[in-house]
């Protein structure tokens, strides 16, 4: 009797958390589903975003790069350079008088300048509007941000309420119960219940990242650092005489060799250049690792003398920034290339999916309103009564 007691609790609790959240919690899954594959979807879509690769190219040095920006917009300024999949241009960002903010797609592997947008990219939208659906960003932190990574706890209870609510879940691994005769009600429940265990790993993975990102927001907000950041440069280690900004000694590329004679196999996915005379080059990447991310391996370049002053890597890491760099790889599904993408991609459309049948059998499942119409009947008998 207190087992099935507690099961209509569970019950209880698991249809009430598809009430008020179910329209946002989907969205959010949808949105999730594809920046997964946004990369790809920009691939498809938009042509100026290819750098078409055969087995013998390799990528052109940076200051190539570099050059293809400066020698189309004379007064430009490059700030970054942002590397995606080995299919698609570097993403070069820029600013000169005439726009604040531009990124520049360019050929890795001949240096051509293919396009220039003043907006940001498909799969940078896609990651803002699932990551903090737009919200503005004010004094480190986000309604939005903090908005989806509490859905991870409205997660985590309806993977463990399911378990409990549903006898012998497991069965449906290998048994799954799909009735296709007895009406859309029995259908979309059974659906439900087995796209539930069938997605139960997946649910877990989200929760559990989800909740790390709730966390990583609170010490944002609370300007608890997780990670070191590179210190300027001493005002003193400056030459007396500096050139204009732009026109170090260092080039970029003297720079980045100094980081693989580091990390012989590091592959790049990220190059800030230095924004006044006291900054640094910032190399960004990873070394292939299965868990760690691609912004796992970090390196600062002072640009007067080609010393490194900063490094950041997996073996000094302490314990919330492991969880850091290995987060982002779980919850995007990027641990093995295209594969794992395409998993991720259609668990999350099934975490949708079970998410607005949810709402539905909660529907169907609420008593109808009692009616206030008066039959005939009931009329005369009062009537007679007065």
């Amino acid at each position: 009797m207190r087992q099935t007691f507690n099961r209509k609790r569970w019950l209880r609790i698991h249809g009430l958390l598809s009430l008020p959240v179910w329209m946002v919690f989907s969205f959010i899954c949808l949105t999730g589903s594809i920046a997964v594959i946004s990369d790809e979807i920009t691939w498809l879509v938009n042509p100026a975003s290819r750098a078409a690769q055969t087995d013998n190219d390799q990528p052109v040095q940076l200051a190539k790069i570099i050059s293809a920006v400066t020698s189309e917009y004379p007064g430009a300024q490059v700030t970054s350079i942002t590397v995606r999949e080995a299919y698609l241009t570097y993403e070069v960002n820029f600013t000169d008088d005439k726009r604040p903010f531009a990124t520049a797609y360019v050929n890795q592997y001949t240096g051509a300048l293919q396009a220039v947008y003043t907006d940001i990219s498909f799969s940078e939208f896609m990651r803002s509007l699932h990551g903090w659906l737009l919200f503005p960003w004010q004094h480190g932190y986000s309604v939005g941000y903090y908005l989806v990574s509490a859905m991870s706890v409205v997660v985590l209870i309806a993977a463990i309420s399911g378990m409990i609510i549903y006898r012998r879940f497991w069965t449906a691994f290998i048994r799954p119960q799909i009735r296709t005769r007895y009406g859309l009600k029995l259908l979309l429940h059974d659906l439900h219940r087995s796209g539930g265990v069938w997605a139960l790993w997946f649910m877990l993975i989200m929760g559990v990242t989800g909740l790390w990102y709730l966390v990583q927001a609170i010490c944002w907000h609370l300007e608890v650092p997780i990670e070191q950041e590179p210190a300027p440069l001493a005002a003193a280690a400056l030459p007396q005489q500096q050139p204009r900004l732009n026109t170090f000694p260092t080039t970029a590329d003297s720079a980045y060799q100094s980081v693989l004679e580091r990390f012989p196999q590091f592959t790049l996915s990220y190059v800030m250049l230095p924004e006044h005379n006291r900054d640094t080059y910032k190399f960004v990447g990873g070394k292939g690792d299965v868990f760690y991310d691609q912004s796992s391996y970090q390196m600062a370049v002072n640009p007067w003398s080609n010393e490194t002053v900063h490094i950041t890597e997996p073996a000094t890491f302490g314990g919330l920034q492991t969880i850091m760099h290995i987060a982002d790889k779980l919850h995007f599904g990027t641990l093995a290339g295209w594969l794992t993408k395409l998993i991720w991609f259609v668990f999350g459309l099934t975490l949708t999916a079970i998410s607005v049948t949810g709402f539905y059998l909660w529907l169907v499942r609420q008593p109808a309103p009692k009616s206030t119409t008066k039959t005939r009947s009931t009329i005369i008998i009062e009537e007679r009564k007065a």
